[in-house]
């Protein structure tokens, strides 16, 4: 689904989705407003976290949820785990302060599905608000209690992509002297740059948070470039850790990186992006398969995984990139819509399956 379908209205964007389930939800009484968007059940329950953003219409929230609900649809079955995607957004000002009204809600909301969507934090969310969602629903994970915070385990998951992706390209996963351009310094963004450093790789950094960029920069030993400046850096890697929608035409015109992979959601502004991408001859790691290891950590709440195990299928990303990324040159076709093809393939055999 392109971003130019962002003209379109509601209707129209839920009829083109193939979604299974979608909800626009208002509570008046708490000043909520959300979407819950269920993109396929078919490996198990969809899960997908909640998201806290000051959309300018429903319809941006309503393709938000769309887009990065088929992600986790995706994101879920590459990574072998047992379970559907989907994904919530709330439409508003994420530094509230009213966060028990707002959060109660959305547990009202979640609660409504019947248990066929489990949500979880994400952007503009915290552990402490999913305390909030509980009160009225137990379809919730990412608790202050259970497999606490994902980023480091998604920043792991990250790197091992990027180092199958460096195998790959460069015969080597070793990252010392690889430069390293990494967009947004944010919690992933920061362990990420962490595990970058501690690896030997020389870091440029950047963030609209100028106070975040800085403790990276400081921290990590890393140049420090103005956000509207990181495409222009000459670097091995491009690392997107912000919000997605960052390949775009006119990001292309001005990427110098050999290889591009991060932990942000929907990064190809359309699926045309990827193929560009192929064309220009930068490898590409298509997010959903690197940034999956925050899904993963939530089975130490979800399927009552130890750290050990988790950790594991965290680090068997790096297998999968490596597997995705040689089919996709044997076949001549680009990344993402190999890793598509694999993840589809997977959700026909389990509806096969189910079908028995």
């Amino acid at each position: 689904m392109s971003r130019a379908t962002a003209g379109r209205n509601i209707c129209e964007l839920y009829a083109e989705s193939e979604h299974e389930k979608v909800v626009l939800w208002s509570d008046p009484s708490s000043d909520y407003r959300g979407v819950i968007a269920v993109h396929s059940t078919a490996l198990g329950p969809a899960v997908g976290g909640a998201r806290f953003w000051n959309y300018r219409s429903d319809e941006e929230a309503s393709l938000d949820a769309l887009r990065l609900s088929r992600g986790m649809t995706y994101k879920s079955a590459l990574a072998g785990l047992p379970f559907g995607g989907g994904k919530s957004v709330i439409i508003g000002d994420n530094r509230t302060t009213d966060r028990e009204s707002i959060f109660r809600a959305h547990g009202r909301f979640v609660e409504s599905f019947g248990g066929c969507y489990i949500t979880a934090e994400d952007v503009g969310t915290t552990p402490a608000d999913m305390e909030y969602v509980r009160m009225e629903t137990r379809h919730v994970a990412g608790l202050m209690c259970g497999s606490g915070n994902p980023s480091p385990v998604t920043a792991h998951g990250v790197l091992r992509a990027m180092q199958a992706a460096a195998k790959h390209r460069w015969g080597t996963d070793d990252l010392k002297g690889v430069r390293v351009a990494v967009q947004g310094c944010g919690s992933t963004g920061y362990h990420l740059s962490k595990e970058l450093h501690a690896r030997g790789a020389r870091l440029t950094v950047t963030d609209v948070d100028a106070a975040r960029a800085e403790t990276a920069a400081r921290e990590f030993d890393a140049a420090l470039v103005a956000p509207e400046e990181i495409l222009d850096v000459e670097a091995n890697i491009y690392a997107p850790c912000a919000l997605g929608g960052v390949i775009d035409d006119r990001s292309l015109a001005r990427l110098k990186a050999e290889v591009v992979v991060g932990s942000a959601n929907n990064q190809l502004s359309e699926e045309r992006h990827g193929d560009a991408l192929e064309e220009l001859g930068v490898t590409y790691v298509p997010d959903y398969l690197a940034n999956a290891g925050g899904l993963i950590n939530g089975c130490r709440e979800l399927l009552g995984w130890d750290v050990e195990r988790t950790l594991e299928k965290v680090r068997a990303i790096y297998d999968t990139t490596l597997l995705i990324l040689a089919l996709a040159r044997s076949e001549g076709v680009a990344a993402h819509r190999m890793a598509d093809r694999l993840a589809e393939s997977r959700l026909a055999a389990a509806v096969q399956g189910s079908l028995r």
